[in-house]
């Protein structure tokens, strides 16, 4: 039987459909956590921005509940890097990923020259969900770690902290979580590895199909072989394409591909953001030829600009506004639409971080490719 085919341009706009990026949608906040998957956070920022470009009038204040009052969760997930997810997606999100981490970290030199074993790893782990019933910083943690041991708890906490089911506790801030020490409170719910894998393809392809295996695999650093388990679980409950080159791509039934022509606006993304860093190739989003710009070798993803539906450039929040770097030449109207984005970005750090991702200022410093450069005020 043979499978439809779809082309490039239709993947891209599948992609910033299912990520809310061709129009703002009307969602409440945690329903738009839902309905991306899961936001990076490892600058807490970028959730914040990340939602700003997709939600029709997003109020950060509600973002603030939601971390308060456990609607959304910050915790590491995905590719072993943190992440705010709907607390209903948690469970899976750990699920699937918990044997990747665990076996990243229990194996690593830095915990096993502890002296201790995988087996004395996962033994202390009651103890720690009892210690971190209440919030606990990770010193309070590391200390309990040491007397449980009997080995200084450095690297045992480094190493458990990373799979445990642990959530972060808002500590305030600018975005709620401040800089270290961080806080952590225990948490419960985690589904079966094999029940959270099926799950979690699904959940990924709703976000962010059509997609290869190797797409779910960027996107999650679970194992291959775990992927292909999973989708084999599913059957009929996916959907199969044809992509360029021969791609073989998964689907869900329903997902959105609209056509290729569909209007894409102009967009800032905020650094980390999931569509860049969600599939395997990135020519999808990001030509090839800005993909070292954009990806920086220490894994920082610096804040992208969208036009057209593809990278074209990366900004910054100065005193003066927004500066755009374009590494193409950009036409009026694309201009105008990203100065209407930037006026409404300036209003809304200037309550939060008007300077906001100051501390990476010196990638600006580093050969980016500069067809334009213009403060959007």
């Amino acid at each position: 039987m043979t499978t439809p085919t779809i082309t490039t341009r239709s993947l891209n706009r599948a992609a910033l459909a299912r990520q809310l990026l061709l129009a703002r949608a009307p969602l409440s906040t945690p329903e738009g956590v839902r309905r991306v998957v899961a936001l990076q956070a490892q600058s807490p920022a970028s959730p914040y921005l990340a939602l700003w470009n997709r939600l029709a009038g997003f109020d950060p204040a509600t973002l603030d509940a939601a971390y308060a009052d456990g609607t959304v969760v910050r915790a590491t997930l995905i590719r072993m890097t943190l992440h705010a997810a709907h607390a209903d997606d948690w469970p899976v999100l750990h699920g699937a990923m918990a044997p990747r981490l665990r076996d990243g970290r229990l194996y690593d030199q830095r915990y096993t020259s502890t002296g201790l074993s995988d087996v004395d790893g996962d033994a202390l782990l009651p103890a720690l969900a009892e210690f971190a019933a209440t919030p606990r910083t990770g010193t309070d943690i590391e200390t309990m770690l040491t007397e449980r041991s009997g080995v200084p708890g450095r690297w045992v906490w480094w190493a458990l902290r990373t799979f445990a089911p642990l959530h972060h506790v808002p500590t305030g801030g600018p975005w709620a979580f401040g800089p270290p020490p961080a806080t952590y409170v225990a948490a419960r719910g985690s589904r079966p590895a094999e029940e959270a894998a099926q799950a979690l393809v699904l959940r990924y392809l709703e976000g962010f199909g059509p997609a290869t295996l190797q797409d779910i695999g960027q996107f999650t650093l679970m194992t291959q072989s775990a992927i292909r388990r999973a989708a084999d679980a599913l059957g009929d409950r996916l959907i199969r394409f044809t992509g360029p080159a021969k791609a073989k791509l998964l689907d869900v039934p329903g997902g959105e591909i609209p056509d290729e022509d569909t209007p894409a606006p102009p967009r800032l993304l905020p650094m980390w953001d999931s569509i860049l860093l969600a599939y395997a190739d990135r020519s999808r989003v990001v030509p090839p030829a800005y993909r070292p710009v954009i990806f920086r070798r220490n894994g920082d993803v610096l804040p992208a600009v969208l036009v057209d539906g593809q990278v074209a450039g990366v900004w910054r929040a100065t005193g003066d506004g927004i500066e755009v770097t374009a590494f193409r030449p950009l036409d009026d109207p694309a201009w105008h639409g990203l100065t209407g984005e930037a006026r409404s970005l300036i209003a809304f750090l200037a309550g939060r971080d008007p300077e906001v991702y100051s501390r990476y200022g010196h990638w600006w410093q580093k050969d980016l490719p500069a067809a334009d450069v213009r403060t959007l005020r």
